[in-house]
């Protein structure tokens, strides 16, 4: 396995303004411009852990920059530069924190909705489907098996929550939010994006079971914003596990989800522990999907 850096769980730049904080990702104003710094924590059942995965955080940016650039002729997204080095306003002893980890951004304003495309039956789909044989009001064929393939794939957007959890909304509502013609084009847009990052994933041995994206407006355009198909945004599968009725391998933070459904942990803060272990694990399945995709090393 690569050697992996020292987690990094926080970011303070004295340099820019702070204007918000996630569960991972510190977003910074600089200028005309925004700055994502994407740290390594990581959250589960929505509660942010304590501890770090190594290197996490540059195996996001490094692949949402991979995708962006891989996907701009489908729809602009808001990426300027992935390279501190070059930003006139960061001083030199803050370039080895923002290696990697950091992506200076065009502004936008976003949109009000989690873009969730569903290609493969999963998740909070497959449990939808077992109790009514619909995603998220999307009526889907009888008989099929968790992990089976939909086709074509569909949209089952949600809010966003500031905090807690999003909930599946209609297409209808999102018309009603956002206007008809707009919610139009960036449900185009969006299975757009996710054929081709699955299609992309295929090759190198993987599909992609579902994703979520992000958009905005900027001067009157859309364009994709925050991350874009990571493993932190999507679910990645070893194609060769993928079949109807099975349970394959995620390659995500879906070990640290196990270990702490096995724990008697209401799934409310303060988190326990997590063992090195684990965060070991972690970072191994991090590190294989971006080396897969990208064919270089992390």
């Amino acid at each position: 396995m690569t050697v992996l850096p020292k987690p990094v769980l926080e970011a303070d730049l004295p340099f820019a303004t702070k204007i918000n904080s996630g569960k991972v990702r510190e977003i910074f104003e600089l200028g005309d411009d925004l700055v994502l710094v994407t740290t390594d924590r990581i959250s589960a059942f929505d509660v942010v852990m304590n501890e770090g995965v190594p290197g996490k955080g540059i195996v996001l940016n490094r692949l949402s920059a991979f995708w962006f650039r891989l996907t701009r002729d489908l729809c602009d997204n808001h990426m300027l530069s992935t390279e501190p080095e070059t930003w006139p306003e960061v001083p030199p002893e803050y370039h080895e924190l923002l290696a990697g980890r950091s992506m200076r951004c065009k502004k936008a304003e976003p949109l009000p909705i989690e873009w969730v495309v569903r290609g493969y039956l999963t998740g909070s789909g497959w449990k939808d489907y077992q109790n009514t044989g619909e995603v998220s009001g999307v009526a889907l064929p009888e008989g099929l098996q968790h992990a089976s393939r939909i086709e074509p794939a569909i949209l089952t957007p949600s809010t966003k929550a500031e905090s807690g959890h999003d909930e599946p909304i209609s297409f209808e509502q999102v018309s009603d939010l956002i206007g008809a013609d707009i919610a139009e084009q960036v449900r185009s847009l969006a299975l757009a994006l996710y054929k081709r990052g699955h299609d992309y994933a295929q090759s190198k041995g993987f599909v992609i079971a579902d994703t979520k994206f992000e958009f905005g407006m900027r001067d009157g355009k859309i364009v994709l914003i925050d991350e874009c198909l990571t493993p932190d945004s999507s679910r990645f599968w070893p194609a060769d596990q993928v079949a109807p009725g099975k349970y394959p391998e995620s390659f995500d933070k879906q070990v640290v989800r196990d270990y702490l459904s096995n724990l008697d942990w209401n799934k409310t803060p303060p988190p326990p522990p997590l063992p090195d272990e684990i965060l070991k694990r972690a970072a191994e399945q991090y590190t294989k999907i971006h080396e897969a995709l990208t064919g270089q090393p992390l």
